[in-house]
């Protein structure tokens, strides 16, 4: 009879070993929103980032979607703990938009239409790293889940990547957003469980 040391329980399965600790995994894609979804016409749409100086560059909606796209396939992980594996996207890279931003700022403040804010150190933007997507598994990204157009930031926990994007203020100096105000992390590190301020 073979020996089983207490406590194995055999190997994890793949889908487990993308799980970041305290994570469960579902195939539906919870909506969740800090107050009223805000209904923004792409032909009302449009993306300013200002720089330190004050320098603003600014895409509507035709400008956005003449820049080259790409389609990234990422795992999303929310602080309400649920994971979601492979989701498809499409939109511009950050790097493509910040490609001719001069700027000295290490911090980000993101706004979105209808108010919401949140905070994230530039360098998470870059290197291939984040997107502003405006489609969902191959359709128009919808008003509850962030479009006409959002940020995504899949290595964050979820509430990072603002829905309803409209702007970009690069700082000097960091200012927490909506929910790192209210008590959450100023990071949000899913592996290191960075859900709550002092986690």
């Amino acid at each position: 009879m073979p020996i089983i040391s207490r406590g194995f329980h055999g190997r994890r399965s793949p889908s487990q070993e993308k799980l970041p600790p305290g994570q469960y995994e579902t195939t539906g894609f919870p909506v969740l929103a800090a107050g009223p979804t805000p209904r923004v016409p792409t032909d009302d749409w449009e993306l300013t980032v200002v720089s330190e100086s004050g320098t603003q560059h600014t895409w509507d909606w035709p400008a956005l979607n003449a820049l080259p796209a790409e389609s990234p396939t990422v795992d999303l992980h929310c602080v309400t703990k649920w994971s979601k594996f492979n989701t498809q996207w499409q939109g511009v890279s950050l790097d493509v938009l910040m490609a001719d931003v001069r700027t000295e700022a290490e911090h980000v403040l993101v706004s979105s239409y209808g108010g919401y804010t949140t905070n994230v150190p530039l360098t998470d933007l870059l290197d291939g790293q984040a997107w502003i997507v405006f489609a969902y598994d191959g359709h128009p990204l919808a008003p509850e889940h962030g479009g006409p157009a959002r940020l995504l930031v899949p290595h964050l926990y979820l509430w990072k990547s603002a829905k309803w994007v409209r702007r970009f203020e690069l700082r000097e100096t960091d200012e927490p957003g909506f929910w790192e105000s209210a008590g959450y992390h100023n990071y949000g590190d899913p592996w290191r469980e960075q859900r709550y301020r002092g986690d």
